[in-house]
């Protein structure tokens, strides 16, 4: 009998899920997180030093590159500052420089919406934790450019697409809830309203149009560029217009439980919790998230472990902005699996730290892989955990 590679792949992921339904009721503690952020370092230590460009993707277990940073620039700095931030060592601090100098083209560079991405793991934290203005500075240069992107008409930042270009002219994407946070900086330390007030307007266009009485959303919303008029749900990298893409909906969950903190305004914490709930009912009992919460061969099909590590943040922080912990301990229990079932521990040959991360399903690009905002999403919740002081000020929780 012929078997395609998807369903060869589709089989192998329900391995770990059947066994691991016994440990449902298991949860992170202490000494398992802090073996996770050494294999972590260790990683890094290894490999961070030959490092000269931005790492996108591995291929058989093994960093590939952009070199202008792509969408994912930011969290190779981002990852490395957060290994200064826990381990003290001066050798990550320099890199973590280094790699944010190499950044600093796309700040001025209007193409697409991906500069929260870009600029918060790397300039905004470095900021943070060294006082040096010019990555404050820069951070500040790369929201004004962010703004060129809005469209005043539809009260939504644009995803894709040079400007003054048809193509995609009017669509969003969930993953832009993330890219706000850089306006909020730049409204604290320019006292300027105007970014703050486009990041609210994206979001409610957002709250309006992505989600669905469930609580999930599609990966893509298309809108009339000229006049604002909705067209419709769509998705890339989820299974139909219909589905839950779950890396989406945890970026989601993150961006607007960080615009409630940004805000206060109530109705962006509400929209968060439908969309963790939604996320928490579709999680399988391994507590590692299916690529597509609605895809056909749920919840049996491949997984994404950058969806749980990004979803464990949103958690942790949603459960601070609610004060349910119910929140925390499911986080919790997603760090627990990602560390027993998820980690490259077993490879001499793996330079990064998650494994079972999914980039883009459909299009079979990137499955069974790592990528950088696996690990870097990894080491913030962790930290998050373990040492909140320290990562509240680096991140401005």
């Amino acid at each position: 009998m012929n078997l395609s590679r998807r369903t060869l792949l589709a089989s192998a992921a329900a391995t770990p899920l059947a066994a691991s339904l016994g440990t449902a009721e298991a949860s992170a503690n202490p000494a398992r997180l802090r073996a996770t952020l050494d294999h972590g370092l260790a990683k890094l230590r290894q490999v961070a030093p030959g490092i000269t460009s931005f790492p996108e993707i591995t291929r058989f277990e093994k960093w590939t590159y952009v070199a202008d940073g792509g969408w994912v620039g930011g969290f190779w700095p981002g990852t490395l500052w957060l290994a200064h931030l826990d381990s003290a060592d001066p050798t990550f601090r320099t890199l973590a420089e280094a790699a944010n100098d190499r950044l600093a083209p796309r700040r001025l560079d209007p193409r697409d919406h991906d500069l929260g991405f870009l600029f918060y793991p790397s300039w905004i934290t470095a900021y943070r934790r060294t006082g040096n203005t010019k990555w404050r500075d820069g951070a500040v240069e790369a929201a004004s450019t962010l703004l060129q992107r809005y469209n005043a008409t539809g009260g939504f930042i644009r995803a894709w697409g040079r400007l003054g270009t048809p193509g995609n002219a009017g669509r969003v994407i969930i993953d832009t809830m993330m890219n706000l946070d850089l306006l909020a900086f730049a409204t604290e330390h320019t006292g300027d309203r105007r970014f703050l007030d486009i990041a609210i307007a994206h979001a409610r266009t957002t709250q309006t149009h992505f989600l669905r009485p469930d609580g999930s959303t599609p990966h893509v919303f298309d809108f009339d560029p000229d006049t604002g008029a909705p067209l419709g749900p769509n998705t890339v990298q989820g299974y139909s217009p219909t589905s839950s893409w779950s890396r989406g909906q945890s970026w989601g969950i993150y961006g607007f439980t960080t615009m409630y903190r940004r805000t206060g305004l109530t109705e962006f914490r509400t929209t968060a919790r439908k969309m963790a709930d939604y996320a928490l009912s579709a999680l399988t009992p391994d507590h590692v998230p299916v690529w597509d919460y609605r895809s056909p061969l749920a919840p049996n099909d491949i997984k994404d472990s950058s969806a749980g590590a990004i979803l464990a943040c949103g958690l942790l922080d949603l459960a601070k902005a609610t004060g349910h912990t119910r929140y925390r301990d499911r986080a919790l229990l997603i760090l627990d699996a990602l560390s027993r079932t998820c980690l490259t521990t077993n490879s001499t040959r793996a330079e990064a730290v998650l494994a079972r991360g999914t980039r883009n399903r459909p299009s079979e690009d990137g499955v069974e892989v790592s990528l950088p905002y696996g690990d870097y999403y990894l080491f913030e919740a962790i930290l998050r955990v373990l040492k909140p002081t320290q990562i509240a000020k680096a991140i401005g929780l």
